[in-house]
């Protein structure tokens, strides 16, 4: 059978997704599936500009805070969840609206997963505990010599990723890299429309990244960063996410630091240069500044033409 059709609407941090996303709830037979990587954890809600009580009254957000920051979340996983509620959408006689920034999600989802072997506690563990002893740097050095072009690709300082290429190298016994380049199994074959939201002027995409960097300190992140760590530790997995990561490293330091605010900020902008990265691959999407209201009015028009087919 063919998959039920979709729509996506994609974009950077801070670029307005969410504003947009409820006004075509609003306006349209749709509901939302968050495609946020790190949305999907309870607690987190400031660091990541997690729609509020009064936003998820209006217009309800499948799958946020549905893990703990403890336990790890695939995009394996989030495929099978998305599917799980895109029927239960289809059955309620609407279309659903996939939301986000999380790309490597949205390739996963339309273009198929590699078929890789699914997580190991027991390798995961004993690769964290090595690491705790010599460090990631060490384990990535390993990694060079296992799959030289996932090393080459994977940051040193990235070690959920470090583990699980060596994790699937310990299970296989083949590289990472290699296994992907297998066929992908599972991907979206019904109708889609995608929307890319992003200001047009890449000064105005850095001011409302630091306009929501301000605002989440003064929200509180650093005391929900604190909560966090005295619940789950800090190795807790979701602590690793842009944000968060920085906020963990100066409470482990001592305490923030004036230059903690400047930090957070850059690596939310290199955060948003990936993405953009990513999206720029999407040739067959629609870009819309969603601070041009002509433009959010074409791709509004565009939604409803997709809906009456």
């Amino acid at each position: 059978m063919t998959d039920p059709p979709v729509i996506a609407l994609m974009g950077p941090t801070a670029a307005g997704k969410t504003g947009l996303a409820i006004e075509l709830v609003q306006r349209y037979p749709l509901q939302i599936v968050s495609v946020d990587s790190a949305q999907v954890y309870r607690g987190m809600d400031i660091g990541t500009a997690k729609p509020g009580p009064d936003e998820l009254a209006v217009a309800p957000h499948r799958l946020i805070d549905n893990r703990d920051p403890d336990q790890g979340y695939s995009a394996a996983e989030f495929c099978t969840d998305a599917q799980q509620a895109i029927d239960e959408i289809r059955t309620a006689g609407e279309t659903p609206l996939l939301v986000g920034g999380t790309m490597l999600y949205f390739r996963a989802f339309f273009e198929g997963l590699s078929p890789l072997p699914d997580a190991d506690p027991v390798i995961r563990e004993a690769l964290e505990a090595e690491a705790a002893k010599v460090g990631w740097g060490q384990l990535h050095k390993r990694l060079q010599t296992v799959d030289p072009v996932a090393a080459q690709r994977i940051r040193p300082t990235d070690p959920q990723r470090i583990q699980r290429a060596l994790e699937v190298h310990e299970l296989t016994g083949k590289p990472l890299s290699e296994l992907q380049q297998a066929p992908p199994e599972n991907p979206h074959e019904g109708r889609s429309l995608k929307l890319i939201a992003c200001p047009a002027e890449r000064s105005r995409l850095h001011a409302r990244i630091a306009e929501r960097c301000e605002a989440m300190f003064e929200a509180g992140l650093v005391a929900e960063v604190r909560r966090l760590l005295r619940r789950f530790g800090p190795e807790a997995t979701a602590l690793r996410s842009v944000g968060y990561r920085q906020v963990l490293e100066a409470l482990q330091e001592g305490g923030p630091s004036p230059e903690l605010r400047q930090k957070v900020l850059y690596a939310t902008r290199q955060l948003a240069k990936r993405q953009l990265t990513w999206l720029r691959k999407e040739a067959d999407a629609q870009w819309l500044d969603p601070e041009d209201r002509h433009q959010v009015a074409q791709a509004f028009a565009a939604v409803e033409k997709f809906l009456k087919h």
